[in-house]
C-alpha cells in the first residue's frame, strides 16, 4: 500500500482547473519530485494534501485513510508535515522558540494546567526544550538557538523550517521549491542535506523544484505539471528524454542538467 495515494483529483478556482485528473502513489521511504513551469499546478497540489484546499474531485489517502476534508492540524497530527516556497519563520522569535512552537501540537497539558502553572506543565516544557535543542544539534544550528530567526543566513533559514517541520515527526515531507534564492555551490550542498535528513529521519519527501540539477540528482521519480495536467511520470533518466517534458517547457535545461 502506497504512504500517500490520489486518484482522479480536481481542484477549480471558478472554471479554471488548477489541477486535472491527478494521480499519484508515494512508497515508504521513496523520494519523488513534481516538476512544471509555474502556474503547472504544484504547490495546489501540496495545499490539497495538507487540508489548505479541498479537492473538487478525486480521492486523496494517507497510510490507507482518506484525508480528504480534514483540516491540515489533523493532516499534520496523521504525519504529514511541509516546507514554503516562501520561508514561513517566526522572524522576531529565537531559532529555538520557532521549533517549540512546533512541539506543541502534542504538548501533555491542558489550558487550564498553562493558565496557571499546574501539573504537567513544568515538565512538558523542559522535554519541549530538550527535543527542540536535540533538532537543532543535529542541524547544527544549536550555537544561534537564542538568536532572532530574522538574523539567520538564507540557507540557514531554510534549515530552521525543515527542522521545525521535522518537531511535527512526519511520515512524509513535502518540500516546496527548497532550493528557491540559492546558487549552485548551496544547490549541491542542499543535495547533499537531504539525502541526509531522509535517511536520519527515516522518512517519505515529496518536493517541488525547478532547480534541474538537484531534482535529476536526487529524485528516484519524477511527475511532470503542465497547466494541471500530468504529462510524464518516470525515473528522471525517462524524464529527460520524454519528447512531451522537452516540447512543452524544458527543453535543453533537462539535457544539460548534468551535461
Amino acid at each position: 500500500m502506497a504512504l500517500l495515494s490520489a486518484r482522479g483529483v480536481t481542484h477549480r478556482f471558478g472554471g479554471l482547473a488548477a489541477v486535472s485528473s491527478f494521480a499519484i502513489d508515494v512508497d515508504q521511504d521513496e523520494l519523488v519530485g513534481i516538476i512544471g513551469p509555474n502556474g503547472a499546478g504544484k504547490t495546489t497540489v501540496f495545499n490539497l494534501v495538507t487540508g489548505i484546499y479541498r479537492p473538487t474531485e478525486g480521492e486523496m489517502s494517507f497510510g490507507g485513510r482518506s484525508i480528504v476534508g480534514l483540516r491540515p492540524n489533523q493532516i499534520a497530527g496523521l504525519g504529514i508535515a511541509r516546507t514554503f516556497q516562501n520561508i514561513r519563520l517566526f522572524k522576531d522569535l529565537s531559532v529555538l522558540d520557532n521549533v517549540r512552537v512546533a512541539h506543541y501540537a502534542d504538548a501533555k497539558y491542558g489550558p487550564f494546567e498553562a493558565m496557571w502553572r499546574l501539573g504537567r506543565l513544568d515538565r512538558e516544557e523542559e522535554r519541549i526544550s530538550e527535543r527542540s535543542l536535540e533538532l537543532l544539534t543535529l542541524f547544527k544550528l544549536e550555537s544561534l538557538a537564542l538568536s532572532p530567526a530574522r538574523s539567520l543566513p538564507y540557507g540557514f533559514q531554510r534549515r530552521l523550517e525543515m527542522a521545525r517541520a521535522l518537531a511535527l515527526r512526519p511520515k512524509l515531507l513535502l518540500l516546496d521549491e527548497p532550493a528557491a534564492g540559492m546558487n549552485r555551490a548551496e544547490t549541491l550542498e542542499l543535495m547533499d542535506f537531504i539525502r541526509w535528513v531522509k535517511r536520519e529521519f527515516s522518512l517519505t519527501i515529496l518536493l517541488i523544484e525547478h532547480q534541474m540539477d538537484l531534482v535529476m540528482g536526487i529524485c528516484e521519480r519524477l511527475v511532470v505539471l503542465d497547466f494541471g495536467i500530468t504529462i510524464a511520470t518516470g525515473r528522471p533518466e525517462e524524464i529527460r528524454r520524454n519528447p512531451k517534458v522537452l516540447e512543452s517547457y524544458l527543453g535543453q535545461e533537462v539535457h544539460g542538467a548534468h551535461g
